[in-house]
């Protein structure tokens, strides 16, 4: 039977704790803010600026129009030469990162009807996303150019993220990585460290039941996992400008299940490992690492190999980071937030259950 007043007494001397280690304290509120302010300036999937070079060796009228359309993308910075050779050198010391060569022939493209686009792409291969899209882009402003005039235009139209900013996109992400580590790695550590110290022992000594113990230690980070995803959600939204289209209600309910997911991992790695060095390399094995690769934050699921998908499923990141970047790109989708919100609570329960099993009141558990 749980005692009101020893879980009173086991959250002040947690809060007291935290007060008192600055380590606690910077885990939970500035690495927050300097990962968010790596993700929110550091970090971009939008491709601008690219350095090509283009060859020009047709001077007509619509080899220069269309270097103009190449010259006027907000996606190049080009720089023109008619030596072949020069701009070959300059992309293999990694000054440019691609060629567009403009044959001789160029001009007479467009009177040579079910021919292939005349131009040649040159592209660095040595980091292939950037070099297909590098080819995309200019295929791109290649049709745009042959459509100056089009009968019929087509007008797109992009919801959720009109400006299609990756910012947008991985802020909202980078909120889960920041909770995995304060709810599962500074909740490994902490209690890990009271085993180094000693103070374990006194508790065990006490009449302090299980349930107890486990309360104690969770609500006081579960108070301290809060406060920071609202500093780094304020942040994302106040300094970054990440539109947040959902409710509070909604994201308190998200941000509780993972916090509840996270914390009882936290305490599992904690029952395993008894030493702060142990429980780093757990947690960082077992959840932060996943959180970065495994949530779609970064890297497309779908993509991934068949077996890596199922293993996703067990990642509670995954479900985070879904519901995060749903409530702030589209808005209170309810549906898909219970959906995400129930496997994080059943995982949950499940860190909790076996913690509470590995969790002995005796000193050789």
């Amino acid at each position: 039977m749980l005692a009101g007043y020893r879980v009173k007494a086991l959250i002040k001397k947690e809060l007291i704790q935290i007060v008192r280690d600055p380590s606690t304290l910077l885990i939970s509120v500035v690495l927050p803010l300097i990962l968010l302010f790596l993700y929110g300036f550091g970090v971009s999937l939008d491709l601008k600026h690219l350095r090509i070079g283009v060859v020009l060796e047709d001077t007509g009228p619509d080899a220069q129009s269309f270097l103009r359309a190449l010259m006027d993308s907000p996606y190049f910075d080009v720089t023109t030469s008619r030596d072949r050779y020069e701009l070959t050198h300059a992309l293999t010391v990694g000054k440019l990162r691609g060629m567009v060569v403009i044959p001789s022939y160029f001009s007479d493209f467009k009177n040579r009807k079910g021919q292939s686009a005349p131009i040649q792409v040159i592209a660095d291969g040595s980091e292939p996303n950037t070099a297909a899209m590098l080819q995309n882009y200019v295929d791109g402003a290649f049709q745009n150019w042959i459509r100056q005039k089009p009968l019929i235009r087509p007008v797109p139209r992009f919801w959720y993220n009109e400006q299609l900013e990756s910012r947008n996109f991985l802020l909202p992400g980078s909120l889960a990585l920041i909770m995995t580590l304060i709810g599962t790695l500074l909740t490994a550590l902490v209690v890990t460290r009271e085993w180094e110290r000693g103070t374990m022992e006194a508790m065990i000594a006490t009449p302090i039941t299980k349930d107890e113990l486990i309360i104690g230690k969770i609500l006081p980070y579960f108070a301290l996992g809060f406060i920071s995803m609202a500093i780094s959600a304020s942040a994302s939204i106040f300094l970054f400008n990440v539109p947040f289209r959902g409710s509070l209600l909604a994201l308190f309910l998200v941000t509780a299940a993972f916090l509840y997911c996270a914390l009882s991992l936290g305490l599992m790695i904690s029952t395993i490992a008894r030493s702060q060095l142990i429980a780093y390399q757990i947690a960082m094995v077992t959840s932060v690492l996943p959180a970065y690769i495994l949530s779609g934050f970064l890297f497309e699921i779908s993509s991934m190999p068949t077996w890596i998908q199922f293993l996703t499923y067990i990642i509670p990141a995954k479900y985070f980071v879904q519901s995060l970047q749903t409530l702030f790109l589209v808005g209170d989708v309810w549906k898909l937030i219970l959906i995400n919100t129930v496997p994080m609570l059943i995982l949950g329960t499940l860190f909790l259950f076996i913690s509470k099993r590995k969790t002995a009141k005796r000193l050789d558990a």
